[in-house]
């Protein structure tokens, strides 16, 4: 079911490459929330996740982000400015201090000096803004990141394995953070275990197809989606 406000709207959505199905065409809709999208690379999770964020257009069938046709330059142009997007494994330029590098990112995207404070301490960054980013531990890494990509205030985010490589202890702290980045958020994992029980919804990829979790166990309360 495709609801009227839905963020995406996927219709007869396919994916091909080398002349094979990723994904074979596939009606869904996402509305707000934040949405698991599991499967390893060889399944075409990363290939859906790259068309999902308009880096690469689909073999058949439409897609629209925020209410724009984005097969097309026209729509892309209009949603790419309220899009985030953070690669997994996300490079950097050597050197770069964690305040240099999302003030970077600001620049590129048009956002004042206030806005690279604003989000700094949003994310409790302020007291490391002078390391660089390679001498980070991967939490503090993983949430200048995260500042980067979200510094315009995006409407809808794409998170690329984002707890890969995450301790345990620093993990239930993240997700919070995670889930409150913006109105939707889609994040990735090699399983579907490690995104039930904070994601409001899962799906697999299996086989070309795309498939939905029925048992998806909210037990993550503590901070809503979207905050």
């Amino acid at each position: 079911m495709i609801a009227d406000f839905s963020t995406i709207v996927a219709r007869g959505l396919g994916i091909r490459r080398g002349g094979r199905w990723i994904l074979r065409p596939t009606t869904f809709g996402i509305t707000s929330g934040v949405v698991g999208l599991a499967g390893p690379p060889s399944s075409g999770r990363p290939a859906l996740l790259e068309t999902l964020a308009t880096l690469r257009r689909p073999a058949v069938g439409g897609l629209e982000l925020l209410g724009h046709d984005v097969t097309g330059p026209a729509g892309q142009r209009a949603v790419r400015v309220r899009l985030g997007l953070l690669p997994d494994r996300f490079g950097w330029a050597a050197g770069l201090t964690a305040g240099e590098f999302v003030a970077y990112a600001a620049y590129f995207k048009g956002m004042p000096r206030r806005a690279v404070d604003a989000i700094l301490e949003r994310f409790e960054l302020t007291d490391a803004a002078e390391l660089e980013m390679d001498m980070l531990p991967a939490d503090l890494r993983l949430r200048a990141g995260l500042a980067a990509t979200c510094v315009h205030r995006p409407d809808l985010v794409f998170l690329d394995e984002p707890l890969n490589g995450i301790a345990e202890p620093e993990r239930e702290e993240l997700i919070g953070l995670l889930r409150g980045l913006a109105p939707t958020v889609v994040v990735t994992a090699p399983d579907p275990a490690e995104l039930t029980g904070w994601c409001d919804r899962v799906f697999s990829m299996a086989r070309a197809r795309l498939i939905e979790s029925l048992d998806v166990s909210r037990s993550w309360s503590r901070v809503p989606a979207g905050v």
